[in-house]
């Protein structure tokens, strides 16, 4: 007689069809997927996103407002935007600092090469974030991740990836950070954590 561990061990073993990034965008294509489908592609999946609430909306829109004034012209702030990641991810980071391009990567999303810094803003997706997101922009080789914990009230800040790690990991609640690679965009942790 199989117990239900077994069983769901079992279905584990089963093998699974891994989506490309170009058969997600035929779901588009074709109307399976549209615009508003809240849905990402990470490792082959297609993922479902947790809703926004109005902390982490306020904190994306902080990062949206700083970037923009402290980098004008040297790089491209990204919203929720998708980065192809390889052939089978292409997630949508909360912000994503880009090379700058003229054209606004009009003719193509950006890839990993691209990206300068990824932010990813964390309440209820904190596990998800920091075990499944940010392993798999260490594996792609993003130079830097920074994760907000929205609950901890810290900045989780994640650098020189190797093999598909992240070397430098450290936590703040105070002081100023900079992205590596754009030192001019100086955040003051006081702004992100206001006195309640």
């Amino acid at each position: 007689m199989s117990t239900p561990f077994l069983e769901r061990e079992s279905l584990n073993l089963q093998p699974r069809h891994r989506w490309t990034v170009a058969e997600y965008h035929r779901m588009g294509e074709v109307g399976l997927l549209n615009e508003d489908s809240r849905v990402e592609l990470i490792d082959g999946e297609i993922m479902e996103m947790a809703p926004i609430g109005s902390s982490h909306g306020g904190e994306v829109k902080y990062f949206n407002n700083k970037l923009v004034s402290l980098l004008h012209g040297k790089a491209i702030v990204s919203v929720q935007d998708p980065i192809i990641l390889g052939g089978h991810a292409e997630p949508q980071p909360d912000i994503a600092l880009l090379r700058w391009r003229d054209d606004f990567y009009r003719t193509a999303n950006p890839h990993a090469e691209d990206v300068l810094l990824i932010i990813e803003v964390s309440d209820s997706t904190l596990r998800y974030d920091r075990d499944v997101k940010v392993p798999l922009y260490a594996s792609h080789g993003i130079p830097e991740v920074w994760l907000l914990d929205l609950q901890q009230r810290q900045l989780e800040i994640y650098r020189e990836p190797v093999r598909g790690q992240y070397r430098q990991r450290e936590c703040r609640r105070a002081g100023q950070i900079a992205p590596i690679l754009c030192p001019d965009a100086v955040i003051d942790l006081a702004e992100l954590f206001p006195n309640p």
